[in-house]
């Protein structure tokens, strides 16, 4: 029985070893099928960047990994008083670690960056941590209804087009797609603006360039996904509210629509019905400005994976 009971242990061993070592296999060369990785910033308190990109994107079905390129009190817009602590240094440390355990992704989707010096390193992971014919998305996060966010400057702008100029897809707002190509940001639109705004694109970005906040038809909000060769417009009536966080929860529902086999047209209109849904769900509670109550809307996002898609670009 000794005998026994000791060649038993020893084959249990052998099997435990052999367990060991292919878990430490499986660790590396972690395939990309199927993964994103967002980098932008924690707002602790806030319905933004990576507390609202997180649960999105993992509700389409879509594994995500996240790199924090800041981490704030609050989002800044009206919040006075956060603190902010810049993780510019802590990025390459993540980049070098992940390269060394073989991480790569489909895609990496970046929205608002803690510095310019971020947009170096992040140029640099396209190369290491994107897998063969992997998508660079770019939400170029720095403005708004005419104005910069809190702490950035037309240096910051400038940098930020270089680094737009790497993206696939880019997807700014009306004012942010002003800045970047030197045009006047107008509050009141009319088509033969965003027409030359749209020329003005197309002059300066390869990439495919979806562009938010679309209002010069009356009632209406749209989007226009466009590239030099052809393009697309979605409209849908606009509801007269404001939040903050809806750039960042379009941006990160289409991300989530296009790594799910959607197109690009296809998921710029149904992340447009999202947030739209997004601001009803909102609407009631008046206390609630920082933000939009997306939560309660996912299960709508889910149901639009479940129809097919049309395939088109």
């Amino acid at each position: 029985m000794r005998g026994s009971e000791g060649c038993n242990k020893g084959s249990n061993e052998e099997i435990n070893k052999k367990n060991k070592k292919k878990e430490e296999s499986n660790m590396h060369g972690i395939t990309p099928e199927n993964k994103v990785l967002t980098i932008q910033d924690i707002s602790c308190f806030g319905q933004c960047s990576l507390t609202v990109a997180l649960p999105i994107i993992s509700a389409c079905g879509v594994e995500t990994a996240i790199m924090p390129s800041a981490v704030l009190s609050t989002h800044t817009g009206g919040f006075s008083g956060f603190t902010f602590r810049d993780l510019s240094d802590d990025l390459a440390g993540i980049e070098r670690h992940w390269v060394k355990e073989g991480v790569s992704f489909m895609a990496i989707y970046t929205g608002y960056l803690g510095s310019s010096r971020q947009m170096d390193d992040i140029e640099g992971m396209f190369e290491t941590l994107l897998a063969p014919g992997g998508k660079r998305i770019i939400d170029p996060v720095m403005a708004d209804h005419g104005k910069l966010y809190q702490g950035f400057d037309m240096d910051y702008v400038s940098r930020m087009k270089e680094f737009c100029k790497k993206g696939d897809i880019i997807l700014p707002n009306m004012t942010e797609a002003a800045l970047m190509v030197g045009m006047e940001y107008r509050e009141e639109q009319t088509e033969e603006y965003v027409a030359d705004l749209m020329a003005r694109l197309k002059e300066n970005f390869s990439a495919t360039v979806v562009l938010k906040g679309l209002t010069y038809k009356e009632k209406e909000m749209g989007v226009c996904v466009f590239s030099r060769e052809k393009s697309h417009t979605y409209f849908a009536p606009r509801i007269p509210a404001n939040y903050h966080g809806t750039g960042d929860c379009y941006a990160s529902a289409f991300t989530g629509l296009l790594m799910r086999g959607r197109s690009i047209s296809e998921a710029a209109a149904v992340s447009a019905d999202f947030v739209r849904a997004c601001i009803e769900n909102t609407l009631s509670d008046e206390g609630h400005r920082y933000g939009v109550k997306f939560e309660g809307v996912l299960p709508m996002l889910v149901k639009a994976l479940e129809t097919k898609g049309t395939g088109d670009a």
